[in-house]
């Protein structure tokens, strides 16, 4: 069984990545681990170094078909895309992505609600480097070429933004970055290429953690990132010198967990669609930060360029203290409370955003939820329970 490129998503999920090389005749590719690599002679050994060493068994840290099945399954989802290089988390991807179009002196514009770790590597790591960081309003669009100077070479986007949840006119950044040779990365977690096909919409580097909804059940840390033509290369040598490598275990979890994706993101959606319009009900939430609704900036390029919606957002307690948030996340019975999301249950854990550029007023605590696979009416009356103590904790 094997994709082709006219196949819609669903079914690119379910056939991608499934050579008969590497199934051997059964369904799901084999777990292949291995550090050593035999050969039969010293030729031979010689042969097979000399070149690209890409889906050929070299060493183990170059790969095995149990990676290479996931990571070409990947990139069959992007249309456009060269390849995809693996990594043994999220983070770890994100900061290969920036790594590999960043050099000392340069300068990367990143956008004000990106993911905190991502942040500190930037404040941090590339700081030491004596790469400059710059932050940048996620709604400002087009209007980024004006921060643009002769030390700017990457734009690091996440869209939605990690907390808050603003989306980005992705195209008219696009079009800015390309005019002037700049590259751009994308995390795409929350919505993967399922729902917003980044390289066929000009991101350079599209970054998943893996982790969240490739893998669907909270038991592997995984990430990746998928190259368009021209950025694949420098990526692979940059993980090939740090000795980058994804567990063939995790792969081919991840490879397991993909096929489900499509149909766990329709409910997701669904059941996160139908808590956060309850939500914009009730009397104790002053706002709702979901994509999908007209209140949240940026919904305009929501509409126009994502196919969907995931299960993760945030909503404001209408005049919450730290107590009153405390006292209804810890109510929640069908919730977990814990980091990460994109797995079948549902999560709830506070939001606390701290932006370089100050964070707007949403008028009140945040809380994160994402919304599993749980019966909506159920998380909903678990919820109403959790306002109940809400409303006991602020008197």
């Amino acid at each position: 069984m094997a994709g082709n490129e006219n196949d819609k998503p669903p079914t690119r999920v379910v056939a991608a990545g499934r050579r008969k090389e590497w199934t051997q005749g059964i369904v799901n590719p084999p777990v292949w681990r291995a550090s050593t690599i035999l050969y039969d002679s010293v030729e031979h050994l010689r042969e097979t170094g000399r070149g690209d060493t890409r889906h050929r068994l070299y060493y183990g840290r170059r790969g095995t078909p149990t990676q290479w099945a996931l990571a070409d399954a990947l990139t069959e989802l992007e249309p456009g895309a060269e390849d995809t290089f693996l990594y043994c988390s999220g983070v770890a991807a994100v900061t290969a992505a920036l790594l590999s179009v960043l050099d000392p002196g340069d300068e990367l514009l990143l956008v004000d609600s990106a993911y905190d770790p991502t942040t500190s590597f930037a404040a941090g790591f590339l700081k030491r480097m004596g790469i400059m960081t710059r932050h940048y309003d996620p709604l400002i669009g087009a209007g980024i070429a004006e921060l643009f100077t002769d030390r700017t070479k990457a734009i690091l986007l996440e869209s939605p933004g990690s907390l808050t949840f603003e989306v980005q006119d992705i195209p008219a950044i696009v079009a800015a970055a390309k005019a002037r040779g700049i590259a751009t990365i994308l995390d795409n977690t929350w919505a993967t290429p399922l729902l917003f096909p980044a390289i066929e919409k000009g991101i350079d580097l599209t970054v998943l953690a893996c982790t969240k909804y490739v893998v669907g059940h909270s038991d592997v840390m995984l990430g990746s990132v998928t190259a368009a033509p021209g950025h694949f290369a420098r990526l692979r040598n940059l993980g090939y010198q740090l000795g980058q490598v994804a567990s063939p275990d995790d792969c081919w979890l991840g490879s397991r967990g993909l096929r489900t994706m499509a149909v766990r993101l329709k409910q997701h959606e669904a059941g996160a669609l139908e808590i956060a319009r309850w939500l914009e009900q009730r009397p104790e939430v002053a706002t709702v930060l979901h994509p999908a609704l007209p209140s949240c900036p940026g919904h305009e390029f929501f509409i126009r360029d994502f196919k969907g919606s995931s299960g993760l957002f945030a909503f404001a307690l209408k005049d919450g203290d730290e107590a009153g948030r405390a006292a209804f996340i810890d109510a929640l019975r069908l919730f977990g409370i814990g980091f990460s999301w994109g797995g079948f249950e549902s999560l709830a854990v506070t939001a606390d955003p701290r932006r370089a550029l100050g964070v707007p007023d949403h008028g009140g605590a945040l809380v994160r939820l994402h919304i599993g696979l749980e019966d909506p009416a159920d998380l909903i009356a678990d919820l109403d329970r959790a306002f109940a103590a809400f409303r006991a904790a602020q008197g």
